[in-house]
């Protein structure tokens, strides 16, 4: 009993860092692309995993393990990239957030004169390869860590 009341606590108390994440984060969008990750789509994560290795792995790692000390800011004040697997706080944006991280980059959606390293792909994989990426990122996560994530889209799309 006390162990589905601490998970039914954690899943709230992410859903609402989601929340709150995509309310700070969500940028207006000027295409209308239907923004649902897909990690059961064999398909597509494959796509997305050949997208992933050849864009994404130099910093995040081949194995999402992100680069180290990726909390700590660099000497020239950007931070390292982060783990994209459970350790990192990937699954804990809404799919059109993670969308939009990497479609436009983090300096570009946070605004206000943040610096990333990390560009926006924008110019560099259409909508249908960014979602494949990502969605190869969430068929790693274990499936408690998805329904996670599904159930804090649900409560971003429940929001709109």
């Amino acid at each position: 009993m006390k162990t589905s009341i601490n998970i039914g606590l954690a899943v709230a108390i992410l859903a609402g860092a989601g929340a709150v994440a995509y309310g700070v984060l969500k940028p207006e969008i000027s295409d209308s692309v239907s923004v649902r990750l897909a990690p059961e789509d064999t398909s597509l994560v494959a796509m997305g995993k050949k997208i992933y290795e050849e864009n994404c792995a130099s910093c995040h790692g081949v194995r999402l393990e992100g680069e180290p000390d990726w909390q700590q800011r660099r000497p020239d004040g950007l931070l390292p990239a982060p783990p994209h697997d459970v350790s990192g706080h990937t699954w804990h944006h809404p799919d059109e957030v993670l969308f939009s991280l990497t479609k436009y980059g983090p300096a570009q959606i946070v605004g206000q004169g943040y610096q990333s390293a990390m560009p926006g792909y924008q110019d560099i994989l259409d909508d249908r390869q960014i979602i494949a990426v990502l969605s190869y990122i969430k068929s790693r996560w274990p499936r408690e860590i998805r329904a996670r994530h599904d159930q804090m889209n649900e409560a971003a799309q429940n929001r709109n």
